[in-house]
């Protein structure tokens, strides 16, 4: 029952916080604490898929493929931590203040709920419930984007909302189409079954379905304009946890309905994903440059950065991959942490005009100090995180003899190096443009990034193990036998 315990207890959560009554200081904590609750589960898990390896629950012990069924292998167990430290970091934040109006029409509620439909896409086992949880948090998310209801967040949350439909449209098509000749939606079954009973034109027709679908959600090139008119609008804490956990889903999603329907030899999607991907990390980052409010930019990077994930996926080795996880563990981090930075711009001067900003290294170096760790990992400065899940990349695309897409990423990664340095510049090292006085940004503001800025050092100096972690599951990825007989044989 452990593996319930990432949906069950942010559940829990959500129904407690809306049956007590409302004190700011009570709803945190009972956050904050379901958020713990949330790690401590995930990262029992993946200690247990440590020791004993893939973890499978038949909910009402209902027999595979006939019952709901929850698996966690080594992405999955790597993701569901990645939740519960996010959603600690979120919920932590709410002590340095919250809008008064979004905490009493649901706010923390809301990012429970959040919490638990990115908990479930991650475990869940079954493609229909895969799209169940897409809508799960879909819901969540439109809401908490709409909340205060100012017209720019009301525009925002219906191009996002509008979008996202259109992709569950697709997605729901699919599966319809996968289950009318499957005859089956479990995951591990589907894995078994479709390679006998699939035709060619329905494979290639099932595959650009779900790369629509999952492109529309991950924000891939040329489906991604609804992120950069959305993502900036909410509250930086709202921003920092769309960023860092919703378009990772789509790209999860990918990941796993690819490696386990589409093999990677000669299958014509991930030739299209391939073109896609490095469109997508070359117009992200061009486009950033142009940008002139930071939560922008940081949109559009996380565009661009999408981008190298997906190119990695779409190599199809074991070595890319491998990459490709490597960089996607380290992007939750970083851009979680950067959109908390675009929070302190905020309480520094009422602006993320990049413009408007300046002398923040000088008025407050400790808070400066935090914020260089993800911003310089983010644009790849050795030897921080990002620089090495970039090598990785890198190295996969020149074993694979990928040389186009190596050229792609150098030069990418030189457009986020000067894109972060130009932010840097003008933020931390320029004298402000008015010296009409600083808001102090106090410990309960700053601890949240400091925690994700720690993480990401945690992270550099751990690099082999996390590099090892990464390839086992790109292994697990590839070699679907582990996976599909950890599932059929609980029946």
């Amino acid at each position: 029952m452990l593996l319930a315990a990432p949906i069950v207890v942010p559940l829990a959560t959500a129904i407690l916080l809306q049956l007590l009554p409302y004190r700011p200081r009570l709803h945190r904590v009972v956050a904050f604490v379901g958020a713990l609750g949330i790690l401590a589960a995930g990262m029992d898990i993946f200690l247990r898929v440590e020791r004993t390896g893939i973890l499978t629950l038949q909910v009402a012990s209902w027999p595979a493929p006939f019952g709901i069924t929850l698996v966690a292998d080594t992405l999955s167990a790597l993701l569901v931590v990645m939740v519960g430290l996010i959603g600690a970091v979120i919920t932590g934040q709410s002590f340095s203040g919250v809008d008064p109006r979004r905490e009493a029409l649901g706010y923390h509620p809301l990012i429970h709920i959040l919490l638990m439909g990115v908990a479930g896409a991650f475990l869940t086992g079954d493609i229909f419930n895969l799209y169940v949880w897409f809508e799960v948090m879909l819901i969540a998310s439109f809401v908490l984007m709409a909340l205060h209801r100012t017209r720019a967040q009301l525009q925002a949350a219906l191009t996002y909302v509008t979008l996202n439909l259109i992709a569950s449209a697709f997605m729901l098509t699919a599966i319809g189409l996968l289950y009318g000749q499957a005859g089956t939606l479990n995951l591990a079954d589907l894995a078994r079954a479709w390679p006998e009973r699939r035709t060619p034109a329905l494979d290639a027709a099932l595959s650009m379905l779900f790369l629509s679908a999952f492109g529309i959600k991950a924000g891939l090139f040329p489906l991604f304009f609804w992120l950069p008119a959305s993502y900036p609008t909410p509250p930086p804490a709202v921003g920092a946890l769309f960023a860092g956990l919703l378009t990772k889903v789509g790209v999860y999603s990918m990941i796993r309905v690819f490696t386990l329907l589409f093999p990677s030899g000669g299958h014509a999607v991930y030739t299209v994903l391939l073109v896609m991907s490095a469109v997508t990390m070359i117009v992200g980052l061009v486009a950033a440059l142009s940008q002139p409010d930071f939560r922008r930019i940081l949109s559009f990077n996380l565009v661009g950065h999408i981008g190298f994930i997906t190119v990695a996926l779409a190599m199809g080795t074991a070595e890319s991959i491998a990459a490709a996880i490597l960089y996607l563990l380290h992007e939750m981090l970083a851009i979680t942490a950067l959109f908390l930075v675009g929070g302190w711009f905020l309480r520094q001067r009422r602006t993320a005009t990049v413009a408007m900003l300046g002398s923040l290294y000088r008025a407050q170096p400790a808070v400066a100090a935090i914020a260089m760790v993800p911003i310089f990992s983010f644009a790849g400065v050795p030897p921080l995180s990002g620089f090495i899940a970039k090598v990785s990349i890198v190295i996969a695309a020149l074993g694979g003899g990928f040389y186009w897409i190596t050229a792609a990423v150098l030069v990418t990664s030189l457009l986020t190096l000067l894109s972060m340095a130009v932010v840097w510049g003008e933020a931390f090292w320029k004298p402000a443009p008015a010296d009409d006085g600083h808001a102090r940004i106090d410990r309960l503001v700053a601890a949240p990034a400091a925690a994700l800025a720690v993480a990401m050092l945690a992270f550099t100096v751990a690099a082999g193990p996390l590099s090892n972690l990464t390839r086992r599951a790109a292994d697990e990825l590839l070699r679907a036998d582990g996976y599909v007989n950890a599932v059929l044989r609980s029946r």
